[in-house]
């Protein structure tokens, strides 16, 4: 014998950062606002009345009564009785994107799920060397390092990591990050200067101004400097470049 759902009050927040005092969700099936279902077969109306035991359309009588469904400071609480518009709200076609059931269990886990990686982060940027953490504002903060004191660019680097732990430690595992950081360096020192808006790539050198490549439209500079020195042209370029870091 299946085992029936246990009722429960449920709890639903609107999706916004910041939710006004009041907010009225559309709670029937309009020209202007369509609210529809489809269950496998057809499309069918949504409508909530509270005198109705389904919230479908088609299967509601004549006598039906309209009710807002108003949520105040971003929430609304729905008891167990009133599984109508528990149901009414598991359909909607805003449900997901406008508003969503407030799941205390996973909510939880979620962040616990982020303050685990946060701390990832966190421990990763105080293991770093002074090197990597150059090449690490250089990437993705995109400052010059060299103008940074060495706490200015410890507190940077934490500061990163704990705003964005994700993207930090894909960052420390991505294979490129090296030679990402390196044509940093190299725009940093100069050697390497960009003219016609960002298109053409010269050498800087005392000995050579000539045109290194041309960046491909809607490319971004330092990618398609990093795509080039990987090539078996550009290898000896960087191998070049490298001698003039030293």
């Amino acid at each position: 014998m299946k085992k029936q759902a246990q009722l429960v009050d449920k709890i639903y927040k609107l999706n916004r950062d910041v939710a006004p005092l009041t907010f009225t969700l559309s709670s029937r099936n309009t020209s202007r606002k369509p609210l529809m279902y489809f269950d496998g077969q057809v499309n069918r109306a949504l409508r909530y009345a509270r005198n109705q035991k389904t919230p479908f359309e088609d299967e509601q009588d004549g006598n039906f009564i309209l009710e807002p469904i108003v949520f105040e400071d971003g929430f609304l609480s729905v008891p167990k009785e009133n599984q109508v518009l528990q149901h009414f709200l598991s359909l909607h076609p805003d449900s997901g994107s406008t508003f969503s059931e407030v799941n205390k269990e996973k909510d939880a886990q979620e962040e616990l799920d982020y303050m685990v990686v946060e701390a990832d982060a966190l421990v990763a940027a105080r293991k770093m060397s002074v090197t990597e953490m150059e090449m690490i504002a250089r990437v993705l903060l995109e400052i010059d390092p060299s103008k940074l004191s060495s706490a200015e660019l410890k507190r940077d680097i934490l500061i990163l990591a704990k705003r964005y732990p994700s993207d930090f430690l894909e960052a420390l595992e991505d294979p490129s990050l090296d030679l990402y950081g390196k044509v940093s360096l190299i725009l940093d020192k100069g050697l390497l200067g960009m003219r016609n808006n960002g298109r053409d790539i010269h050498f800087n050198l005392k000995t050579n101004k000539k045109r290194m490549m041309t960046v491909p439209f809607g490319e971004d500079p330092k990618s398609a400097i990093a795509a080039y020195l990987q090539s078996d042209e550009g290898i000896e370029v960087l191998k070049m470049l490298d001698k003039q870091l030293e």
